[in-house]
């Protein structure tokens, strides 16, 4: 009986720290500021893929010239993807259908881009697609940037 609970507080406690380093990296994260909640899915085709599959969601950081991009299921410090300014090129802009609906936050739109020949597609906000864009559009003068 003792050993249960022992063995049942050990759990506990494992659980409770790691949803505090889980808590704590989110708030490192944004700490720097220009954060906002970002889904993406990487390497998509050219027709649009309904089924919601492939979505991930994240957090993506403004850092100078590019974009940091984390998982928020994760305990990495460091981003998944660099997106960088210069190599950005949206090619579409849409809203959800079918199953997307449920695989992404509410309200969001889904931007159809190119990064460096890859296909992806970014999904946010309203307002942090205005923010998104401003910044594309906000390039230092003789970089190359397209905005659909």
């Amino acid at each position: 009986m003792l050993l249960a609970l022992l063995v049942s507080g050990l759990v506990v406690t494992l659980v409770v720290i790691g949803l505090f380093v889980f808590g704590l990296r989110r708030r490192l994260i944004q700490r720097s500021g220009g954060t906002f909640d970002c889904s993406m899915r990487w390497g998509v085709s050219e027709e649009p893929d309904i089924s919601g599959k492939g979505w991930v969601y994240g957090v993506a950081r403004y850092s100078g010239d590019r974009i940091e991009w984390f998982r928020v299921f994760s305990y990495s410090p460091r981003p998944r993807r660099l997106l960088e300014r210069s190599s950005i090129e949206v090619v579409a802009r849409r809203a959800p259908e079918g199953e997307e609906e449920l695989a992404l936050l509410s309200d969001a739109v889904v931007l159809g881009c190119l990064h460096r020949g890859t296909r992806l597609e970014l999904a946010m906000s309203e307002d942090a697609l205005t923010g998104f864009l401003a910044w594309l559009e906000a390039a230092p003068p003789g970089q190359r940037v397209n905005v659909a």
